[in-house]
């Protein structure tokens, strides 16, 4: 046995109750949080608030979360979340009994979830089976990818880390690979993100700029709903209501918009928030929008 396998557990108990707790077949390869970041401050702090942000997401469906491993597994809370965050319509059971319905349940949520956050397979830091095997690490992955793009607004602690262990067991025995990996973004990846931003740049450092810029988007613009008889002069008043927005993401993304899921002419002030918040919902959900934007 791998004399780091040994090092990573300091008492023998708990070497036993590992091995008995998770069962590594021959040939499989696991990782694992291990047992000395259990009391990291920061990790506690995570798991903390996305729990606290699941059951403010899901108060009047009546869903309380209060394990991430023991209460995410079979897809329920994951069909729920993510129907209420991005109005996602999942064609799966809402309650999976047996473990062969909640793999499927699983197999439909992480596809959508993948697809909505445009991810590749080789992106993905969970699967199916890790998080139907209740693996902490994979659920905080899929977790907070859920929320940078569906609540890019949620204050989560930066730079959380833990030490990792991958546990191979080969024809040898057990086989172990000690990494610290992050779940959350440090804060000079963020500061330079924020730096490389186009548009920040252009109020910043060069707002005489910003009229000619606005010119090219109303050209734009005028390109593709002219097609609808429509003109654009004004960017700021004539998107106010939502219905160019709309028009013009039908436009782009080539679908015809039902007139009775907006209103053409809206009259109030709810009508024109109702037509920008479907214009956002429909921009999150095409991939386009990963930032909050007020719809007031």
């Amino acid at each position: 046995m791998d004399p780091d396998f040994l090092n990573v557990f300091t008492q023998p108990a708990a070497l036993n109750q590992f091995l008995t707790e998770n069962v590594i077949a021959q040939g499989e390869k696991r990782k694992l949080i291990k047992p000395t970041s259990s009391n990291n401050p920061k990790l506690e702090e995570l798991k903390l608030l996305l729990i606290d942000w699941i059951n403010t997401t899901l108060k009047e469906e009546h869903i309380v979360v209060k394990s991430l491993e023991e209460d995410l597994y079979d897809g329920l809370v994951l069909h729920h979340l993510l129907e209420n965050l991005g109005s996602l319509k999942l064609d799966v059971d809402k309650i999976a009994l047996t473990e062969k319905k909640q793999r499927q349940k699983l197999s439909v949520i992480l596809e959508a979830v993948a697809k909505c956050l445009q991810l590749e397979e080789s992106q993905l830091k969970w699967s199916v089976e890790s998080i139907l095997g209740k693996d902490l690490l994979s659920t905080l992955h899929l977790l907070v990818a859920i929320a940078k793009h569906f609540k890019p607004s949620l204050a989560m602690p930066l730079n959380v880390q833990v030490e990792t262990i991958t546990i191979e067991n080969t024809s040898k025995g057990l086989k172990t690979v000690n990494a610290v990996e992050c779940i959350t973004e440090n804060k000079e990846n963020l500061e330079s993100q924020s730096k490389d931003d186009a548009f920040d740049e252009l109020f910043s450092r060069a707002p005489d700029k910003l009229d000619a810029v606005k010119k090219v988007f109303v050209q734009f613009v005028n390109q593709h709903v002219g097609k609808l008889g429509l003109n654009v002069k004004d960017i700021e008043s004539q998107f106010a209501d939502g219905v160019i927005l709309l028009l013009l993401i039908g436009q782009l993304e080539g679908y015809f918009l039902n007139l009775r899921n907006f209103f053409l002419t809206p009259a109030s002030t709810t009508e024109m928030l109702h037509n920008v918040n479907l214009a956002l919902d429909l921009l999150t959900d095409g991939g386009l929008l990963n930032f909050s934007v007020n719809s007031e």
